[in-house]
């Protein structure tokens, strides 16, 4: 979007100065979305774990821009009107822990401007404060060193501000600077995120939402983040595939030396007017360069890499081909049960297509495609059994992320829906093993909650940047194992990683071994590891499933 020129600096600070009505608030809510989505990429690396899940820049950037449709045509000027539609949009579009936390913070800010029809200074600390209050309140447990810390510091600040008399362009900036000190105080606060190094993402995104909008009145540039490089073994370039936008006909990445130390700022200017979803990736000198561009944009790309330095690879895939191609692949292979009136009826989201078939084997009647680095929002889980012929719904989301955003689509329906907090895949299979019982919907929902504690689930991955954390130390590009979501170990294979998990557990405990192997994974070396386990616990059944999920290359279930 736009920025107001240097010149009409003061005069835009003017119109801000006193109180703001619905079209100058959709301004400033447009202007938030753009500075989030400029630094996203630097939001989605303040990842604590090294496993491949670093979403949370996009899950706000989604969750905002759901909110933006909601009020981009309207022509409201009441402000409580106006962010209360902004409100609903968020709520509907809400991703992951970090977009479902937003848009309760919206919630709450929409509650305290409930048809007012400008916004002043003395109610931007209302807002704020109710903001803090509904979030918090929208946490069963809540953890300080969060976005929760850093929407109570904002609001704290906002009152303060307020007690001075500020006007409301100067409070803005108080909120701004507090909520700036709030994220780079989170690591004293939260010892795994001081640990790990890195500041509370979700915080820092919230931080980027009002600091756009103080931008805006200030006309400073909104266009250009602090240039990053990620190494190239974290550019996990399946997950751009998942959506192509008007416009990204081709996928080009090309590797390249460059001939002199490259102006980044410079570098990444030039490859946006190209084209979109970029990534860059460093590694001895060599970088890699992933872009999605128009067709008549199709070699531009690989000419600038040629003119400022030496190219060693090239790829182009056509982006709507290949779309296409993986649309059919998709369709038709999932037979999901059919629901009757006054049935049972569960939704399970999946990472993989695998998996997908292994739940509908299990008498799903809807999947949600979800998981790592692809949270599924609010609006989608609910689309998924608001149609179906019953009211009786059970929800699966198989991953700690998607919890949230799915106990907002069973607030959010008029059906009687439970959430069965699986946090994993071979959690939420455990719980598909209780629904043939013909017992009532609570009573099922009961059986499923025990059935959570009879599955162990061992995770095998690639870790994606250099960290220690409970005392396990882990290099970039190592395997690491995880149990129960907790880091356990690093390997130097996947077979070290997968033997090492089933040390950590007391596999005499267990029958069942099932190794689901991800999309990057062949039948075949995943059959050799399933060997190599038969031979070192014979006493344990070892079953390998296709899962088809990216980025991990094994799912374990110990049953």
């Amino acid at each position: 979007m736009e920025v107001p020129p240097e010149s009409s600096t003061t005069e835009r600070r003017q119109k801000f100065e006193e109180q703001i009505d619905g079209q100058a608030f959709k301004e400033l809510a447009e202007a938030g979305l753009t500075w989030l989505r400029t630094n996203s990429q630097l939001v989605n690396s303040l990842n604590v774990f090294p496993v491949p899940d670093g979403d949370t820049g996009t899950n706000m950037v989604l969750t905002m821009q759901s909110a933006i449709n909601e009020i981009v045509d309207s022509p409201e000027r009441n402000v409580g009107k106006m962010i209360q539609s902004l409100a609903h949009g968020a709520l509907m579009g809400a991703r992951g822990n970090s977009g479902v936390i937003l848009s309760q913070l919206w919630r709450g800010f929409a509650r305290a401007l409930q048809d007012q029809p400008v916004l002043t200074a003395d109610l931007l600390a209302d807002a704020l404060a109710e903001a803090r209050d509904t979030a918090y309140r929208g946490v069963v447990r809540p953890v300080e060193g969060t976005i929760l810390t850093v929407s109570k510091d904002m609001a704290s600040a906002a009152l303060k501000a307020r007690e001075n008399g500020h006007s409301l362009v100067d409070m803005l900036e108080e909120v701004v600077r507090a909520a700036d000190e709030s994220v780079e105080h989170t690591p004293e606060l939260l010892p795994i995120l001081k640990e790990a190094g890195v500041v509370d993402s979700g915080g820092k995104g919230l931080y980027y939402i009002f600091d756009g909008m103080l931008r805006y009145i200030n006309g400073q540039s909104l266009d250009t983040a602090e240039a990053t490089v990620q190494p190239l073994s974290a550019m996990k370039l399946d997950a751009s595939m998942q959506e192509v936008e008007e416009g990204q006909d081709y996928e080009v990445i090309v590797d390249f030396m460059p001939n002199t130390p490259l102006d980044l700022p410079g570098f990444y200017a030039r490859l946006e007017e190209m084209g979109t979803s970029i990534q860059v990736g460093e590694g001895d000198g060599l970088y890699r360069v992933h872009i999605h561009v128009p067709t008549e944009n199709r070699y531009e790309p690989i000419e600038y890499a040629m003119s400022i330095g030496t190219i060693t690879k090239v790829h182009i895939e056509n982006l709507m081909i290949q779309m296409e191609e993986l649309e059919a692949d998709a369709a038709g292979k999932i037979q999901l049960q059919p629901v009757e009136p006054g049935q049972i009826a569960v939704v399970a989201v999946s990472p993989g297509p695998g998996i997908s078939r292994v739940f509908a084997s299990l008498g799903v009647a809807a999947i949600v495609e979800g998981g790592q680095t692809m949270n599924p929002s609010t609006q989608e889980i609910l689309a998924a059994f608001e149609n179906l012929p019953t009211d009786k719904i059970i929800i699966l989301p198989n991953n700690k992320n998607i919890i949230m955003a799915a106990q907002s689509a069973a607030e959010l329906t008029v059906k009687h829906a439970i959430v069965i907090p699986t946090r994993t895949v071979p959690q939420g299979l455990a719980a598909m093993l209780c629904t043939d019982t013909g017992e009532e919907l609570e009573e099922i929902a009961a059986r499923m909650n025990q059935a959570l504690e009879d599955v162990q689930t061992g995770e095998i991955t690639t870790a994606t940047r250099t960290v220690e954390i409970d005392g396990v130390e882990v290099k970039e590009g190592q395997i690491i194992a995880l149990h129960n979501g907790k880091l356990i170990a690093a390997a130097s294979s996947l077979l070290e990683g997968c033997l090492t998990f089933l040390q950590r557990v007391d596999v005499d405990d267990y029958e069942i071994c099932t190794l689901f192997y991800g999309a990057e994974i062949s039948k075949r070396t995943a059959v050799e590891i399933a060997d190599r386990i038969r031979e070192t616990y014979p006493a344990l059944e070892v079953e390998v499933q296709d899962g088809g999920q990216p980025h991990y290359q094994f799912i374990i279930s110990l049953e």
